[in-house]
């Protein structure tokens, strides 16, 4: 197993302990420093994983399928842990987490077509965001940051709603297929 697909495994892995020390009485004073750390641990390796990948051709199936679901685990369980703890509204959560199974599944079907759909600039400034954003919540800085909070939610969703659109309409012969 390459250096790439090892820091994709590391990414699942983490998802485990973020979540225990999100939703349990875990870890007192410095429970979201850890998690903070724990989430931005993980979300560096997913831009080292890609990078290592492209630069030294370690570009492998395994990690065509497994780099996105680890994305998709560690943000989707960090907003459902964000909005558990009422820091982010379910309405943001359930759009964000239905655009990544409208995508998952679109990119299924136009795989079993012979058509590989590729990360849009959309889809990766989107998981720039939410990333973003996530961070920012789980720091919790206090009142001071309520605005930039929610301008992150904000643009968050509406990035995920434009990158939605853009992948559906630049890939719409896909939804014209037929078995």
């Amino acid at each position: 197993m390459n250096t790439p697909n090892k820091l994709t495994l590391l990414r699942f892995i983490l998802v485990f302990p973020f979540v225990i020390l999100m939703l349990g009485n875990w870890g007192g004073e410095w429970k979201k420093w850890i998690c903070l750390g724990i989430f931005c641990i993980a979300s560096a390796t997913d831009a080292l994983d890609g990078y290592i990948a492209r630069k030294y051709d370690l570009v492998t199936n395994f990690g065509k399928f497994m780099d996105p679901l680890a994305d998709k685990l560690l943000v989707c369980s960090a907003l459902i842990c964000l909005m558990a703890q009422e820091r982010l509204p379910v309405w943001a959560v359930l759009i964000i987490i239905a655009r990544e199974f409208i995508i998952s599944g679109f990119r299924l079907v136009a795989s079993d077509n012979g058509i590989v759909i590729a990360a849009s600039y959309w889809g990766k400034i989107k998981t720039i965001c939410q990333m973003v954003m996530i961070i920012v919540l789980l720091a919790d800085l206090g009142a001071g940051m309520v605005m930039a909070e929610q301008i992150l939610i904000g643009l968050s969703v509406a990035l995920t709603v434009i990158s939605l659109a853009d992948y559906l309409y630049k890939n719409k012969q896909v939804l014209s297929l037929q078995d």
